[in-house]
């Protein structure tokens, strides 16, 4: 009894770490080289993607920004952080830096203040 236990226990323990680890390795559908944009949080509802700047979004995403992801691509000298502004043609305050591979599935500060985007060196 004490054997079909333990097997019984390692086998649960081997089935959380699975379920755990799927969870938690999906990342933003944003294809590589490119910074994405969502209207809802969680990564969900209309998605624009980018893999340069862009200083005027459309009106269907300006100020309606709720999660973001860069999945730009580094090098050396390569601009791969991506900062929004909350004005078109790069204006106004940064609401959201992001780094090389960050996503970022709700920010309340950034929220609904995307206007525009360019690529930087850093943050």
């Amino acid at each position: 009894m004490k054997r079909l236990t333990t097997l019984l226990t390692a086998a649960l323990m081997s089935a959380g770490a699975i379920f755990a680890t799927s969870g938690a390795a999906q990342a933003a559908p944003c294809r590589t080289g490119y910074f994405c944009v969502w209207t809802e949080a969680n990564f969900d509802g209309l998605k624009i993607e980018h893999s340069g700047d862009d200083h005027w979004w459309e009106g269907d995403m300006s100020n309606l920004d709720s999660s973001w992801a860069n999945h730009g691509v580094s090098g050396p000298g390569v601009p791969d952080h991506v900062k929004v502004y909350d004005g078109r043609e790069l204006t106004g305050s940064v609401t959201l830096c992001l780094a090389p591979g960050q996503e970022v599935a709700y920010n309340a500060a950034a929220n609904d203040r995307g206007s525009s985007h360019t690529w930087s060196t850093g943050c």
